[in-house]
C-alpha cells in the first residue's frame, strides 16, 4: 500500500527500540502481510484488553500488583496502536490523489 518511494513505518522496533521501516512497491509481498498480520495481531489484543478493561479495575478483587501489570500491558497495546495508526495514516495520505 505505500507509494513508490514511500517508506512504511513497520509494527515493531528494532533492536535499540528504533522504529523499523519497509521500502517496498508491492503491498502483497512477505513483509506486507508479515506486517499487516502482526498489525492484526496488536489491535486484537488491544481490543481485547479494552473488554477486560470493566472487571480489572472494578477494584473489588483486584490486587495491586494485577492492576500495575494490567496498567503495563495497555501502556504497550497503547504504543502499538498508535503505531498502527500511524503507518495507515502514512499509507493513506500517500495514496490520495494529487499526492
Amino acid at each position: 500500500m505505500t507509494a513508490r518511494n514511500e517508506l512504511r513505518l513497520l509494527p515493531w522496533v528494532g533492536p535499540e527500540g528504533k522504529p523499523c521501516y519497509l521500502s517496498t512497491d508491492d503491498p502483497e509481498g512477505f513483509m506486507s502481510r508479515l506486517a499487516d498480520h502482526v498489525e492484526s495481531i496488536q489491535l486484537g489484543m488491544a481490543g481485547e484488553l479494552l473488554e477486560q478493561a470493566p472487571q480489572v479495575l472494578d477494584g473489588e478483587t483486584t490486587t495491586e500488583e494485577e492492576l500495575s501489570f494490567y496498567a503495563a500491558q495497555l501502556v504497550d497495546a497503547l504504543r502499538d496502536v498508535l503505531r498502527v495508526a500511524t503507518s495507515r495514516d502514512r499509507r493513506d495520505v500517500a495514496t490520495e490523489p494529487g499526492i
